[in-house]
């Protein structure tokens, strides 16, 4: 019998703890007896919740000691010289990376279920929960957002692992799935590849590495999988497809065969493919349709994913974690069919590579817009880059305006009407901001 990896440590100290994907795994461990410590730049409410489990949380200044834990953890966005990891390393400390750390967890389970792509990752792992909730299964969820019923962790056991498999930094290829999904492969993170032909071959070892891969339809040439997608000819997709308001329902076909339909309470036909990997995951678990069914109509979001926020003058406000140039499409045709009126865009862009390598793109799909303001970049992990600066994207734009503090939001949005519709977009700090400018001057709801 092997002896687990988490069985050889009984304290851990996570660096960026309050980071989404960090939080989750701390709880798991958390929930195994453990002792666990951390430190982030800012408290939230990722950070409180930990607290309020027992877990001892640092923030900001001065820099504790990391030296009475027996493993340490960070996260990638934290610089390499951070004191606390230099501090590890000093003491010659068993440190590991965010995705190593989750590779071993992932160990804890009988099957894995890991979700990649550009774009869908967290409302697909969301989705999946429910599912599997609504069949009964024994679960785990780590899931890289707030679902509005699980959070952002959710354990009742350890026959299946869901989680996400991010590309940044090829973390995803340090997991060995049962069942790996790959929802798209568009390029993004490329700072961390050499160019987009290594980002698809990354993409194909992932799928390779599990017993099964479920892929777009036509996306990537996998082998011997199961794909998803609008055309017939994949092995599961969607016909009848219909939109009441915005949520889509549809017929679900597996392999030529008519399972049932579905009525997701969800925005955006985007979903419609989330659904369907989803589906197919479930199916190849073994799992009914009919859970599978009850499961995607019970699950009614993420947080920052299409999330109504509040109002102004009238005016409904939209909240989506949409920070690449395909995401901001799907989100802005998403809220066309929500009005006749004005659609007023906040966008903020997330890291200067992202915006420097896609430029073009995000010029694209951001010049038809009347009504933009480009808020100042979300740096996150990088230093100043003029060329991939939101200033330099807003001068790009003829139509747009640039803003660097809440208050030129709120200029800008206090021209939106009833019947128009506010977009706040971004996967940085944009979503705080917006709540603030919202309570501190607006009516909201």
């Amino acid at each position: 019998m092997r002896v687990k990896f988490l069985d050889t440590y009984d304290s851990f100290y996570f660096i960026g703890i309050g980071g989404v994907s960090m939080s989750g795994l701390a709880k798991y461990l958390l929930l195994l007896g453990k002792k666990v410590s951390g430190y982030d730049a800012v408290a939230n409410e990722y950070t409180e919740e930990l607290k309020s489990c027992g877990a001892e949380i640092f923030i900001g200044e001065p820099a504790e000691s990391v030296s009475g834990y027996d493993l340490i953890v960070y996260t990638d966005a934290i610089k390499d010289n951070d004191v606390r990891l230099s501090e590890a390393r000093k003491l010659s400390k068993n440190v590991l990376s965010r995705g190593q750390l989750l590779y071993e967890i992932s160990r804890d389970f009988k099957k894995v279920i890991a979700v990649s792509g550009c774009h869908g990752k967290t409302t697909c792992c969301a989705m999946l929960a429910h599912i599997f909730s609504a069949a009964g299964k024994k679960f785990a969820a780590h899931i890289g957002g707030k679902d509005l019923t699980f959070t952002n962790f959710y354990y009742c056991g350890n026959d299946f692992l869901i989680t996400e498999a991010c590309e940044y930094k090829k973390n995803f290829l340090l997991l060995k799935p049962n069942v790996s999904v790959v929802l798209n492969s568009e390029p993004d993170h490329l700072e961390c590849y050499d160019g987009e032909d290594e980002l698809k071959k990354s993409y194909l070892h992932f799928a390779d590495c599990a017993d099964v891969a479920i892929s777009l339809y036509c996306d990537l040439p996998v082998c011997g999988g199961l794909s998803f997608g609008f055309d017939k000819s994949a092995d599961f997709y969607a016909k009848n497809i219909r939109s009441g308001g915005g949520a889509f329902s549809f017929t679900v076909y597996e392999r030529g065969r008519e399972l049932g339909s579905v009525n997701l309470n969800v925005y955006g036909k985007h979903n419609v493919l989330n659904a369907l990997a989803a589906t197919a995951a479930a199916r190849y678990a073994g799992i009914p349709f009919e859970f599978i069914r009850d499961g995607l109509s019970s699950f009614s979001g993420v947080e920052r994913r299409f999330e109504n926020i509040g109002s102004v003058n009238g005016a409904e406000c939209i909240a989506d974690y949409a920070h690449h140039p395909a995401e901001l499409r799907a989100t802005i045709r998403t809220s066309k069919k929500l009005t006749d009126g004005k659609i007023f865009v906040v966008f903020q862009p997330h890291t200067y590579s992202r915006t420097k390598n896609l430029f073009k793109q995000f010029v694209k799909v951001l010049a038809p817009l009347n009504n933009l303001l480009v808020y100042k970049t979300f740096a996150a992990r990088e230093y100043f880059d003029d060329a991939g600066s939101a200033l330099t994207l807003s001068q790009s734009l003829k139509k747009s305006r640039y803003g660097d503090s809440p208050q030129d939001i709120a200029d800008f949005i206090s021209k939106a009407q009833k019947g128009d519709v506010v977009l706040f977009l971004g996967a940085g700090d944009i979503y705080g901001i917006a709540k603030d400018v919202l309570k501190s001057r607006f009516l909201h709801k």
